[in-house]
């Protein structure tokens, strides 16, 4: 048995004196996790508690927490995109608009459109305007002009009132740049497939529109090199509604909204014959390489419903 020990007053005796090589600064390798640090420090346990400091114990402490902060931070990270993705897919209708939709001269129901007046404005606003008539033309009596898988298309109007007249005379138009600023906001906004099923989207480009052509003028005298637009722009006029989900809209369309009822005369809409696409075809091929007009011709006509698919008569809904 061991003999029970006399606590001294304080005396410098009862602690032997520090190594040296503890008084020096030591450099301790920051290790990856904890059992990395029990190789690196060579320190038996007495001398460990001994020569402890603050600077051990926030190492230990950084090392130990370390984990968890990560973990906030993907949490964090975590949340943020699920608010983004909210924003996007919780967009909400504030004013409704109708389309009554016949085939072949017989009715076959009423398409209800929510449009999104504060995540759209301009696209919305546009819409608005053509279905209610207050641009001084609607959409009455016309026509869709393209049914495709995933979507069908409708044919917009030749003109657009003022903004026809103004883009005549500045050689610009300043709804069609609005409506373009708008979907490139949405695209930046919003990743991912936009046009979904049911959704309602004005065209506001292209994408398949080829460069201008550049050919060689004279002007006052002298040669310069001109370039010669290919194709038109579409007027903000055209819509189309998804019956699937359409990624490849994204490209080209701005989502104004979504259908709230009529899905199944989109449907109906979507099931109507049409002309066979035919761009696998080697002489179609041939015509489009060398620029023949007419292999410009059929392609318009490709996806086109046999019989007339007509709005005939459209507004808003109070």
């Amino acid at each position: 048995m061991l003999k029970s020990q006399k606590v001294l007053p304080s005396s410098p005796q009862i602690l032997p004196p520090i190594p040296s090589s503890v008084t020096q600064v030591q450099n301790f390798p920051t290790p990856p996790t904890l059992p990395g640090l029990k190789h690196n420090c060579k320190l038996s346990r007495r001398e460990l508690a001994i020569s402890g400091n603050s600077s051990l114990l926030l190492l230990l402490g950084t090392q130990i927490l370390e984990p968890y902060f990560n973990l906030s931070k993907v949490q964090a990270e975590e949340e943020n995109l699920n608010d983004t993705s909210l924003d996007c897919t919780s967009k909400v209708a504030t004013k409704k608009a109708f389309l009554d939709i016949s085939i072949d001269g017989e009715p076959v129901g009423r398409i209800v459109v929510g449009l999104y007046g504060e995540n759209a404005p301009a696209g919305a606003a546009r819409f608005s305007s053509l279905v209610s008539g207050a641009a001084g033309i609607s959409y009455r009596r016309k026509e869709f002009i393209k049914i495709m898988p995933n979507y069908v298309q409708h044919g917009g109007v030749r003109s657009y009132g003022v903004d026809a007249e103004l883009a005549q005379k500045t050689g610009s138009n300043l709804a069609i740049d609005n409506l373009i600023k708008e979907w490139e906001r949405d695209n930046v906004k919003c990743p991912g497939t936009k046009n979904l099923a049911g959704t309602v989207s004005i065209i506001v480009r292209d994408p398949l529109k080829p460069p201008p052509k550049l050919k060689l003028v004279a002007r006052q005298g002298k040669l310069k090199i001109d370039q010669e637009e290919v194709g038109k722009d579409p007027n903000g006029t055209e819509f189309v509604i998804s019956t699937e989900d359409s990624p490849e809209l994204d490209a080209s369309a701005l989502v104004i909204g979504r259908v709230l009822e009529g899905m199944e005369v989109v449907e109906k809409i979507g099931q109507v014959k049409t002309v066979q696409e035919n761009t696998g075809s080697p002489y179609f091929r041939v015509a489009k390489l060398i620029g023949d007009k007419r292999a410009v011709v059929a392609e318009r006509g490709f996806n086109r419903p046999y019989s007339k698919v007509i709005i005939t008569n459209c507004g808003l809904m109070a």
